[in-house]
């Protein structure tokens, strides 16, 4: 199964633009920070991730206010057929209850 739903901040985020099929995309970067346990001690986990959002979400997500936490559910796919990077690909996203979220402990925190 590749699923993966994380809270994060929009931090960056491309105009809206349409693939040569017509499709329409958004490409942006999520910022993501929580404290998780591993191994029975406490470790600071921040990272950024390339996203893009097409199809009907699309729409919705190119007015997502920047800065804003969000709570996202998507799956990671590679960059391109060639590339080795990885991009989460957005099929929802919902505001999260609150940016203390974003900092909260255990697998509560939004990552899966």
């Amino acid at each position: 199964m590749n699923s993966l739903q994380i809270v994060a901040t929009v931090t960056e985020r491309d105009v809206l633009r349409y693939t040569p099929a017509g499709v329409p995309i958004v490409s942006a970067t999520l910022t993501h920070s929580s404290q998780q346990v591993e191994a029975g001690v406490a470790r600071l986990t921040e990272f950024e991730i390339l996203a893009v959002a097409a199809g009907e979400i699309s729409g919705r997500f190119s007015q997502a206010e920047l800065g804003a936490v969000y709570q996202f559910t998507g799956f990671l796919a590679k960059k391109n057929r060639n590339s080795r990077a990885l991009v989460f690909h957005i099929i929802d996203f919902n505001a999260a209850a609150s940016a203390a979220h974003i900092l909260d402990t255990g697998a509560s925190n939004g990552i899966r």
